[in-house]
């Protein structure tokens, strides 16, 4: 393992005691790519530092931590000398939590704890914290699920919701291509796959009609029902008329 630059825990120390609140931190060498894995997997990031987390040994580091849970960690940044990374840690909390929360993203800064303490309370610490007030709130307040259409062995099962948006469950493994193929997206916190309602009634009725006759070739039924009764995620509007039920030759 190369040797630690040496100034790294002085630097995380300096930066720390620059940022608004009270922070300690906890500096750390890690021998191999292992090592850093319980702290990079909780990175809450989507962009740059994330990726460097992801694909880079971190030969150490150092995890800055405030009293109310936020921790944020501190790394050299990869193939640029006299630059740092900082990325925010997600809190501990269940998955669907996070659901709709956006990853408050971290930042490079330069070897100066002063201008990087600077643009981390400036560019990093307001989405972080607003992120994590989400989070706080969606523990406490679950954002609603849809109810889903129920599952029926070897079908699909779709619901078209008040909203406009269109819901589909299916009990057969093989029908998952011919969804994400009519355009489905899987949602995992609704736990089902979605059309959005900003497609219109008839490219979702096309999309639909594009699952069905893909599904019917595989021996897959299709079940097309109103969604299941539940408090209306909007004012409800009148949708268009579709077929009941269409099964795949033999069923």
């Amino acid at each position: 393992m190369p040797p630690a630059r040496p100034d790294l825990a002085a630097y995380a120390g300096a930066l720390a005691t620059r940022l608004p609140g009270p922070w300690t931190t906890t500096y750390s060498r890690n021998a191999a790519y292992a090592d850093q894995l319980p702290t990079t997997a909780a990175v809450w990031d989507a962009g740059a530092v994330g990726y460097a987390a992801s694909n880079y040994v971190l030969h150490h580091q150092a995890v800055l931590a405030r009293g109310d849970g936020a921790r944020l960690l501190l790394f050299e940044r990869p193939l640029h000398p006299r630059q740092f990374m900082v990325g925010a840690l997600e809190p501990e909390a269940h998955h669907d939590a996070f659901h709709g929360v956006t990853e408050p993203n971290g930042i490079s800064v330069p070897a100066d704890p002063a201008r990087a303490a600077a643009q981390v309370a400036r560019r990093l610490l307001p989405r972080y914290e607003d992120a994590l007030r989400q989070v706080r709130h969606n523990t406490a307040h679950p954002p609603p699920r849809r109810p889903a259409p129920p599952v029926i062995t070897g079908m699909v099962s779709i619901a078209w919701y008040p909203d406009g948006v269109v819901g589909a469950v299916t009990g057969a493994r093989a029908a998952t291509s011919a969804l994400y193929g009519a355009g489905f997206q899987f949602h995992p916190y609704q736990r089902m796959f979605l059309l959005p309602a900003s497609l219109g009634d008839r490219e979702q009725i096309a999309r639909i009609d594009m699952a069905a006759q893909h599904l019917a070739r595989i021996g897959v039924g299709v079940t097309v029902r109103p969604a299941p009764a539940a408090t209306p995620l909007t004012q409800p509007a009148p949708r268009p008329a579709l077929p009941t039920a269409a099964s795949a030759p033999g069923h």
